[in-house]
């Protein structure tokens, strides 16, 4: 008897919480509705509680028994007028939809000379602007209005290479024959470049990295030059035929004597015992930089390792815009990059260790070490000095594409 009490009491709570909205017909559904729920003596129990009489509970079983599957298509029931409602803000002010795109792309449809184009356009500041040329509105229906625009928040995309050459598919062309002939022919082929300058000391490294909750690394809010410390400037090797690696964590100037140099000390302590019947050695580097296809002082520091090792140098230069492309830049460097992430470059010798313990799960293997000599920028090569460089261009773009030969062979 309890539980029929509580049943018949939620039962008369829910109703009369509804009956105010209810017309004749949709109190004996809800009623109807109630009883076929409760089964075999819910019509008595329905009755009680809500005082809608058993016949008027039956008829509207009745109906609801007629309604066996759902209308495909029930007529619509409006409670308001047509047209009642709060209007949409577009519909009260028709120019707002044109006054928002002419703030999120100003170069194209708007005002150039906009204070806006040089501001965050956030959805704030746009609401603050709208407001002030007489729209009205709050930001968040500013981003229901830039989405419905086909706007989103989106991030910067890196695709524009920067000048886009002619021949720049057919030099690709080329540096690929001529890699694969010097493989074959068992000489070492390397692609060498510099690596983003870092500062030495307590500064944040981008990335993260596992430590104890709530303890990250410490490091400096200004990244001011540490006049100790310095800069480090890492000069990298990467041999295509064996990969490996070599690195020179310069201290001073990014010199193409600098970049020269590391390639000697790579042929001395590695280029050297890998390749040991060596004819030919090619290098495949940017097109500017210390290792620029127009700088003039690379190529005497190329002659004179020509001198030393007694091969000739072949050196091919990626096309304009194709820094990227640089095989270092995928092979060696990314990885690089990867290894010290999170980790504060907070002297020479973490430098020097980190990169050294770069691997790869392809075997790669990387050596480092400091190059703490001097190399003055601003070092000038004489035309006579030039004229005294064994140079001989390739008939193919013969600025990107040329030889060095020893100077005591050639004589």
């Amino acid at each position: 008897m309890i539980i029929e009490d509580g049943i018949i009491e939620s039962i008369r709570i829910r109703f009369n919480k509804l009956a105010w909205t209810l017309d004749e017909r949709m109190r004996r559904l809800f009623a109807a509705a109630e009883a076929s729920a409760l089964g075999r003596g819910g019509i008595t129990k329905v009755a009680q509680a809500t005082g809608v009489s058993r016949r008027a509970i039956h008829v509207g079983l009745q109906e609801l028994s007629d309604l066996k599957e759902p209308v495909e298509n029930p007529p619509k029931r409006r409670i308001r007028k047509e047209g009642a409602g709060r209007k949409s803000v577009i519909q009260t002010d028709v120019g707002l939809m044109s006054a928002l795109e002419k703030l999120v792309e100003p170069m194209t449809r708007g005002d150039p000379e906009s204070p806006l184009r040089w501001t965050c356009k956030s959805l704030r500041t746009l609401a603050g602007e709208l407001a002030a040329n007489g729209h009205p509105v709050s930001y968040p229906v500013v981003g229901d209005l830039l989405r419905e625009l086909g706007y989103s928040l989106q991030a910067n995309r890196k695709v524009l290479e920067g000048t886009d050459h002619p021949d720049r598919n057919a030099q690709f062309e080329f540096i690929s024959e001529q890699t694969t002939q010097q493989l074959m022919a068992g000489n070492p082929v390397i692609s060498v470049d510099t690596k983003k300058k870092e500062l030495v000391g307590a500064y944040k490294n981008n990335g993260t990295t596992w430590c104890p909750e709530g303890k990250p690394e410490q490091v400096k809010v200004h990244d001011f030059v540490d006049k100790e410390l310095g800069r480090a400037n890492p000069y990298g090797v990467y041999d295509m035929g064996s990969n490996t690696g070599w690195v020179s964590v310069g201290t001073d100037h990014d010199t193409a004597s600098f970049a020269v140099e590391t390639i000697r000390r790579w042929w001395s302590t590695m280029g050297r015992q890998c390749y040991p019947a060596a004819s030919e050695l090619m290098i495949t580097a940017d097109g500017g930089g210390s290792n620029g296809s127009r700088v003039r002082l690379w190529k005497m520091e190329l002659q004179r390792l020509a001198d030393e090792i007694r091969i000739p140098i072949h050196v091919s230069h990626l096309p304009p815009g194709t820094s990227k492309w640089n095989k270092i830049e995928h092979r060696l460097f990314s990885y690089i990059s990867m290894n010290w992430r999170g980790q504060p470059l907070v002297s020479h010798e973490v430098i020097i260790n980190l990169i050294a313990g770069t691997t790869t799960r392809k075997g790669l293997k990387v050596h480092a070490e400091l190059d703490d000599s001097l190399y003055p920028a601003g070092s000038k090569v004489s035309d006579d000095e030039f004229k005294q460089i064994h140079l001989t261009r390739n008939t193919f773009h013969g600025e990107w594409n040329y030889r060095i030969d020893p100077r005591s062979i050639v004589g």
